[in-house]
């Protein structure tokens, strides 16, 4: 059974950086398609980045440039991370990692296929 569990989140002046980090665990030998996903209150769900299992990433426009997704294989445990520079308020909102055991993302920044959620982590930029 594949856990997921976030941490890093917080409070952050505008301009500020953050790192947010998941732990995967259980995953054995599978290849994921790994996601960060955010979620403003009162608006959907929206894919942040994704990276697959050869290491391509994708991002979304808004991010370009100011987020970085890595990943790190340990023992035992996936680590996926979300490096988060010049940070602006729009940017708060709660922060999901997800997984979906693909090779590739094959859906972009869609929510299709990503069936293993994190708990979320909450980040606050103020201006």
């Amino acid at each position: 059974h594949v856990q997921l569990v976030e941490s890093g989140g917080g409070s952050v002046q505008s301009g500020g950086s953050l790192r947010l980090s998941c732990a995967v665990s259980g995953h054995t030998d599978s290849s994921y398609c790994m996601a960060w996903f955010r979620q403003a209150p009162g608006k959907e769900r929206e894919g942040v980045a994704t990276i697959d299992t050869y290491g391509s990433t994708r991002y979304a426009d808004s991010v370009k440039g100011r987020f970085t997704i890595f990943k790190d294989n340990a023992k035992d445990t996936l680590y996926l991370y979300l490096q988060m520079n010049s940070l602006k308020p729009e940017d708060t909102a709660m922060y999901y990692c997800a997984a979906a055991a693909s090779v590739v993302c094959g859906y972009g920044l869609s929510r299709t296929g990503f069936a293993y959620w994190g708990q979320g982590t909450q980040v606050t930029v103020s201006s």
